[in-house]
This record gives structure tokens, sequence and C-alpha cells, in this order.
């Protein structure tokens, strides 16, 4: 046009559900067959689905019609695996009320039997109960259960202890036995306990008996023996030697 090309691409009208692919040097897709489920079919080909269940399928113009068959009602006790038809199991009537095959319902509305329609017939069932890890005593039934529950243990009143069989309130103090490590009782009745980490300040203290950690501040321990602070005493290394304590 003027000396010029114009190109543009060719644009399809696909006047069906599903066309073929273009046929080799085509460019639009062709009514003149089907293409179903990535399976060619021509023209006026019948076929069945691949999910099957007696579904028949036809091509036509490009268009695929899926019919399947009309079944009669009624109950069907022992289908053939062969027969189209599927089955309409019988109702059942309980407690004055009808329901359909298959339907789940709980007896009396109480949540604790469950029954079952099948084929007319109804098959109940008791709801079943988790297993409890407590003692006898300790299970009870709330209103509006079916199943029972264990009681909330107690709470903790203090701490137990089995080796010595004394028990401590919530909140108590106490040593075990190293003047080191000091134990309370915890609110859950469990006992945490932490040992106390001593820092000498001094070359030379004095080590009390039931106390954690040794003090300087008391006097010194020199060779076995104690001297109070200032005191003045010979080296029991060099008897020309005197010695004082000094608290610093």
């Amino acid at each position: 046009q003027e000396g010029r090309v114009l190109c543009d691409a060719v644009s399809c009208s696909v006047p069906c559900s599903h066309p073929l692919p273009a046929p080799a040097g085509g460019c639009c897709p062709t009514c003149t067959g089907c293409l179903h489920e990535g399976v060619a079919r021509a023209e006026g080909d019948v076929f069945s689905p691949s999910d099957g269940n007696c579904t028949v399928c036809v091509c036509l113009a490009g268009n695929v019609s899926c019919f399947s068959p009309e079944c009669p009602p009624g109950s069907c006790p022992s289908p053939s695996p062969s027969d189209c038809c599927s089955c309409h199991p019988a109702k059942c009537s309980f407690g004055g009320r009808t329901y359909a095959h298959g339907a789940r319902f709980s007896l009396d509305g109480d949540g604790c039997t469950t029954c079952v329609c099948q084929g007319g017939e109804v098959e109940c069932s008791f709801a079943p109960c988790p297993i409890l890890d407590c003692p006898q005593h300790q299970r009870h039934l709330r209103p509006g259960q079916c199943c029972s529950s264990c009681r909330d243990p107690p709470a903790p009143t203090g701490c137990f202890l089995d080796d010595n069989g004394v028990e401590f309130p919530v909140g108590q103090l106490w040593s075990p036995g190293d003047p080191c490590e000091l134990c309370i009782c915890q609110a859950d009745g469990s006992v945490s306990c932490r040992r106390t980490e001593c820092l000498e300040t001094c070359p030379y203290p004095i080590r009390i008996p039931g106390q954690c950690c040794p003090d300087c501040s008391a006097g010194c321990t020199y060779m076995g023996r104690v001297f109070s602070n200032n005191e003045t005493f010979p080296s029991e290394l060099d008897p020309c030697l005197s010695c004082i304590c000094l608290v610093r």
C-alpha cells in the first residue's frame, strides 16, 4: 500500500467448543472434528470420557455433547458392576422421621449415640470415649457431656520432700544441709535450689561453722589458729618475725 508492506495477524473465528489444532500450513483451528481431553475425535465419533460412569459423548461440528443414562428410581440391593445405573438404596424410618441412605444422626439429640442409615436399616453406636490417665475418684461426668473427664488436680499448698518427710509451705526458704545451697518452694509445688558463689577478698579468712562463705571482717586464720583484727603474734616459720592481723 503506497509502496509499503503492512502485515497483520490472521484473526481466527472459532465457532465450536472443542476445535482441532490448525493443520500443517494453516493458521486457524478447525471445527471438522473435536479435541477432547487431549484426544482428537473425528466428526460424528461416539466415545466415553476417561472418567466413564457410562456417560456417552459425541463429536458434532467441533462441539462435544455428553449424555448420562437415565436410571429408574428404586433400590438396588446387589447391583452388577456392568450396570450403568447407580443404586438408589431404600430410605430409613426411625423415631417417626425418614432419613436418606448414608444420613448420620444422633439418637435423642444427645450426641452420645451416632446412627447411620444403610440401605433401609439403622445402625447405632456409642461415641468412643478417650482413655483417662487419672484414678477413678478423680473422674466425673459433666452435664451435657457423653464421656467422663478428669477433675483438675487441687492446687499445691506446699512442697513435700520424700527423703525426710518434711513439707514446706509455698515461698519457704531453707538450706538442705549445705550452707552454700538455698532452696525455695515454688507455687506449683516444685522445689528450686541455687548455690551461693563465694568471693574471698582476703588471703586468711575465718571459716565459721554453718556459714557458707568465709568471713574476712572478723579476723585472720593463720596456721590453724584464729587471731582478731590488729592482733600481733610470732611467725610459726621464723620466731624472729612478728605478724599482725590486718583486715583490709
